[in-house]
């Protein structure tokens, strides 16, 4: 017996989402909790401000909130599956700031390249647009916070902000490389 998407029993694709909720968003919500309360040998909202204002973010402390939140709050509502455009939206965007900082060193994290955030930042995006499965509280609650306009919305949201906060941050990198440039004669 096959089953099509009118089926009322869960198949393999509902399977498959909830593995790769419960994967990405408990990363995501694991790596938030480093920033926000320094679990998981993390360095809590003071430490992670201070690096976020050292890579050009500012102010550091706020930054380190925001991103932390995104993380912690979008991975385990990817967890859950629960408002997943909104979720994957929020968790990508934090993906894409750290994207920023990592891609000067190219793609592999094994030379700290952005590898890892855009994986992450990929997989809560494609959770965001696909949907979460009907092994989520979204289905179980008649996905009322997982409407089909709210997709866009939450990306197009989540870009608009990302694309104003990273490019901030780079040109506060750029100003500052100006700054400490060599003089070409002594």
């Amino acid at each position: 017996m096959t089953c099509d998407d009118r089926c009322n029993r869960y198949d393999r694709r509902d399977l498959g989402l909830l593995l790769l909720r419960l994967g990405t968003g408990g990363v995501l919500a694991a790596h938030g909790a480093q920033k926000l309360f320094g679990w998981f040998g993390g360095h809590g909202l003071e430490g992670t401000g201070a690096f976020m204002e050292s890579v050009g973010f500012a102010p550091g402390k706020a930054s380190a909130a925001a991103s932390g939140l995104a993380e912690t709050g979008g991975g385990a509502l990817l967890v859950l599956g629960l408002a997943t455009p909104a979720a994957g939206a929020a968790a990508a965007g934090a993906m894409a700031g750290a994207t920023a900082v990592h891609a000067p060193n190219g793609f592999f994290n094994t030379g700290g390249g952005y590898e890892y955030a855009a994986t992450l930042g990929l997989a809560a995006a494609g959770l965001a647009v696909t949907g979460p499965g009907r092994l989520s509280l979204d289905h179980a609650l008649g996905h009322v916070l997982d409407r089909g306009w709210m997709v866009p919305a939450a990306l197009a949201g989540t870009a608009a902000v990302t694309a104003v906060v990273v490019g901030a941050r780079n040109r506060r990198v750029r100003e500052r490389q100006q700054g400490t440039q060599d003089a070409l004669f002594e």
